[in-house]
């Protein structure tokens, strides 16, 4: 059994990787646009704000990172509306092909091409400055927390992705996820804030997340942030996993 589902999501997951790899507007928007973004930051605002010691690009990366994640994630929502409407998922079940391959493949396809997306911002970013002593298992941890992360936001998407009534309806979900981290100390140190914004910027996902990558890169001691941020997105990704599972039973059968 085990064998047939890893076999059936391999398959399933080429043909949406193929997908992806045909769509110039995916590779846009989840790579360009947030590069776009962090340009912008650094060569726009980067000078009228105080980060201490810290240089701007090393302070702003991980919050366009996490931007990055939320942009690609959308497509995810995009493709399943796409699969379900055309009738994709009627004609697997007349298949002998696990029903859960069906939503792994799309997940997988995520990740993949969020890291690729990632892969791009670190490497545009440090074209522009950024540098990071940090050794192996730095890397490793915020690559851990990054993929938890996305894999937290994918299963997010799939719950739209199946019960959205339109693409359009599909990818608004995203908008609150791209827009959050601005309300967060991604960009600005939450000390700047005013009381009830920096309240609440101190105690969303988004900040925890953050300084745990910004830690981790900047060879700083790792607190409590770390825990708060692996707790954020292990409960988001349970409850997510939980709500699209049965979105997708309703609605597939």
């Amino acid at each position: 059994m085990t064998v047939h589902l890893l076999h059936d999501t391999a398959v399933l997951t080429a043909r949406t990787l193929r997908h992806v790899t045909r769509s110039v507007d995916t590779i846009i928007t989840t790579a360009v646009t947030p590069v776009a973004m962090m340009l912008m930051f650094v060569y726009v605002f980067g000078g009228a704000i105080d980060t201490g010691r810290t240089r701007y690009v090393d302070y702003l990366l991980p919050g366009i990172l996490l931007i990055t994640v939320a942009s690609g994630v959308a497509y995810t929502a995009l493709r399943l509306v796409v699969d379900r409407e055309s009738g994709i998922f009627e004609r697997f079940r007349s298949m002998p092909i696990a029903r859960s391959g069906v939503l792994w493949a799309h997940v997988l396809t995520s990740v993949v091409a969020n890291a690729i997306s990632l892969a791009v911002v670190v490497g545009v970013a440090l074209l522009m400055g950024f540098r990071s002593g940090a050794g192996v298992g730095a890397w490793l941890a915020v690559a851990g927390i990054l993929l938890l992360f996305t894999l937290a936001l994918t299963w997010i998407a799939v719950i739209p992705g199946l019960t959205a009534t339109s693409v359009e309806g599909a990818g608004a979900f995203s908008y609150p996820l791209i827009f959050l981290p601005f309300l967060s100390s991604a960009f600005v140190p939450t000390a700047t804030m005013p009381g009830p914004v920096r309240w609440f910027a101190e105690h969303q996902p988004v900040t925890p997340i953050v300084t745990a990558l910004r830690d981790l890169l900047a060879e700083r001691p790792v607190g409590g942030a770390i825990w708060t941020a692996l707790g954020w997105c292990a409960g988001t990704l349970a409850v997510a996993y939980a709500f699209a599972v049965a979105a997708y039973r309703r609605r597939i059968g």
